[in-house]
């Protein structure tokens, strides 16, 4: 894609969907540099190579990305909704999980005991990701944990929880196609949404 004034190379998925962290993409500047960088998918423009075949080049023209909310959702794949909540943080604690998958969804609802909010969130995950049998299908999990997300999909240190930390990227690695998205908490999204009322229905049940 075209970053600027630069050709550079956004990561993605194996389904082509853009590996994002918000409206943010994943770039290098070359592929055998050790360093990434996340971009704002407006300044992001995809090539077109096919007006690069002939010996024009400088005719080469560029479109607008869509961003991940632009994008048609797979129907293919189980999208799985995550969510935690925390009375008091640590203190009793509870998760809520929406899957879907075709016209099929799913619900879970659980009270974990006295947790952090970040060990809910990683064991909301967990939970979903447990739930799959069939691993070769496509999985979308949807998280409005930043702090999840970092440790799942940049590579960032535990420093706590580091057991349940280790078991979700060993869970995660069983999958042939994953993907996880970072989604913004309470933005009206229905099943995120939902994910987060069984998750607090939980904390309320098990208090």
């Amino acid at each position: 894609m075209q970053f600027k004034q630069n050709k550079v190379w956004i990561a993605v998925r194996s389904n082509n969907q853009l590996i994002l962290d918000g409206h943010k993409a994943l770039m290098k500047y070359q592929l055998n540099q050790s360093h990434q960088y996340w971009v704002n998918v407006s300044n992001l423009r995809e090539i077109d190579d096919s007006s690069t075949a002939g010996p024009n080049k400088e005719n080469t023209t560029t479109k607008k990305y869509k961003s991940l909310t632009d994008t048609k959702k797979d129907d293919s794949a189980i999208h799985i909704y995550t969510d935690g909540a925390c009375s008091g943080n640590p203190g009793p604690a509870g998760i809520g999980v929406v899957m879907i998958y075709k016209d099929r969804k799913k619900e879970i609802s659980r009270y974990i005991g006295i947790a952090t909010n970040n060990i809910a969130e990683l064991e909301a995950i967990r939970t979903g990701l447990t739930a799959i049998t069939n691993h070769r299908l496509p999985i979308v999990v949807y998280t409005d944990s930043q702090y999840a997300f970092g440790l799942l999909t940049k590579g960032w240190k535990a420093k706590q929880n580091q057991e349940l930390v280790q078991e979700v990227r060993k869970l995660s690695k069983k999958f042939t196609h994953l993907q996880y998205v970072k989604v913004k908490g309470h933005a009206g999204h229905e099943y995120n949404e939902r994910a987060d009322r069984l998750a607090v229905e939980a904390v309320e049940k098990g208090v």
